[in-house]
């Protein structure tokens, strides 16, 4: 019998071109030895991934041209059953060899989808920085990112482009050193799935950075309306106190004379009022009409006529209407003398407050609680008004004088209204001031210089 020939040992590295050599050794032994020498000597010379046709030659074929090494036998030769051994021994030795080489390179595909994981975790770290919950909002922003959404963007591509390439890297590496029984094609299934995860979370980072750059312009632009507003506010009131000032020195200056009781005479004040939740009114009057002074001023708006009111008709104390609810005020004003009344107000349980000459006379509350003024009334002196702007009743029309007709949107102190009423303090109103291209004289109303602060009060 010939003996058939001892493969060579495959390299660990080459597992493609262990197979044959096994194919080799396995036909021999199925077919008696015969043609496994010539089979695997040239197996030892052929590039690995070659294929191989394996053919039974003679013996003496097989002696001439292809001389085998020399196997140790002990006493002849070795029958198939121990040939058989010999060949499992050494194919055992081969795949104990490749599951190293599987398990290194299973290692490498364990550790970069450890690094994949982590970069799609909301705690893990990517290349493009550290993912973090920001305290008091609703989503995950990066920390080191830049705040500019440009770059922002500009810094994902990066991150992306990198990932990509340390992919195609992998997949490069993997190609070269493992075997295709480690099924190449699952894992880069697995590798490219999770990849395009991470992809669609950071398009969806950098839409919400997009939203939120949309809104902060948003709201950027209605704080620039809000400030332009209240800056062209503030321009028109210094404009209207440099006119006001250039008609007359001082509010002490004029007066508004309303000597009648008709329907016709009256003043108007320009401006209107804005939405209040309190305010202060006060002026200086004389009258010695009876019975009652009548109306020194009202205040309409669409579909209430008595949004606030100061009147005494006929025999009645004077009464503060607000929203057409009543509160009497224990001022006593009908005696033809100059008298300093304020008035203050707060939609907080409809507190109120009466000041006559700088002295606080009553105080009550439950008048219209938590109503606010309305805007954009219409503000009468000398007549209250049944309709916005008009039909006026002659009974209850203002007679006398008036003077200072000032309106704050607060409560003064009662020492600031004590300072106005003893003439140590000039102090016009924020919302109405007395000034004189303010206020409009109408029917024989008539705007006269008005006695000096210090003469008034010598009148009381």
């Amino acid at each position: 019998r010939h003996r058939p020939g001892v493969p060579a040992e495959p390299s660990p590295r080459s597992p493609a071109g262990m197979l044959p050599v096994v194919a080799g050794l396995l036909l021999a032994v199925a077919a008696g030895g015969r043609g496994g020498a010539a089979a695997a000597a040239e197996d030892r010379e052929s590039p690995p991934g070659s294929r191989f046709v394996c053919t039974s030659l003679p013996l003496d074929a097989a002696s001439a041209g292809c001389p085998l090494p020399p196997v140790p036998m002990q006493g002849g030769a070795l029958p198939p059953e121990e040939e058989l051994k010999a060949t499992v021994l050494q194919l055992r030795e081969t795949v104990l060899q490749q599951k190293e080489t599987i398990g290194s390179q299973r290692d490498a595909i364990r550790e970069l989808t450890g690094k994949l994981s982590r970069c799609e975790g909301a705690d893990g770290k990517s290349a493009a920085g550290t993912w973090k919950k920001e305290p008091g909002k609703g989503k995950d922003t990066m920390g080191d990112l830049p705040r500019d959404p440009a770059q922002v963007i500009d810094q994902l591509s990066r991150t992306m482009q990198t990932l990509k390439d340390r992919l195609e890297s992998l997949e490069h590496q993997l190609r070269a050193n493992v075997s295709y029984a480690a099924l190449p094609n699952d894992l880069r299934e697995m590798l490219q799935r999770r990849l395009g995860d991470l992809e669609r979370q950071l398009l969806s980072k950098v839409a919400e950075l997009e939203d939120e750059k949309s809104l902060l312009h948003n709201e950027t632009s209605a704080h620039r309306q809000k400030t332009e507003t209240a800056l062209n506010a503030l321009l028109e009131r210094v404009s209207e106190l440099e006119k006001g000032s250039s008609a007359f020195k001082s509010p002490d200056e004029f007066k508004v004379s309303l000597p009648l009781r008709t329907n016709y005479l009256y003043g108007k004040i320009k401006k209107t009022l804005p939405e209040l939740y309190a305010f202060t009114v006060c002026l200086w009057l004389r009258s010695s009409a009876s019975p009652g002074i009548g109306t020194p001023f009202s205040y309409a708006v669409p579909g209430q006529a008595n949004e606030i009111v100061l009147i005494e008709w006929g025999n009645n104390p004077i009464e503060l209407l607000i929203n057409d609810k009543v509160a009497q005020l224990p001022l006593f004003i009908s005696d033809g003398k100059w008298h300093h009344i304020c008035i203050t107000w707060t939609t907080r349980d409809g507190m109120w407050e009466a000041f006559q000459d700088g002295e606080k006379l009553g105080t009550g509350e439950n008048l219209a609680p938590w109503h606010p003024i309305k805007p954009g009334g219409v503000l009468i002196l000398g007549q209250e008004q049944d309709t916005v702007g008009g039909r006026f009743d002659a009974t209850q029309a203002f007679v006398g004088e008036m003077s200072q007709f000032n309106i704050w949107d607060r409560v003064l102190k009662a020492e600031d209204i004590m300072n106005i009423a003893n003439c140590s303090t000039n102090m016009p109103g924020n919302i109405i001031p007395w000034v004189d291209n303010n206020v409009d004289v109408f029917g024989g109303a008539t705007k006269w210089p008005v006695e000096t602060c210090e003469e008034r009060l010598l009148d009381l």
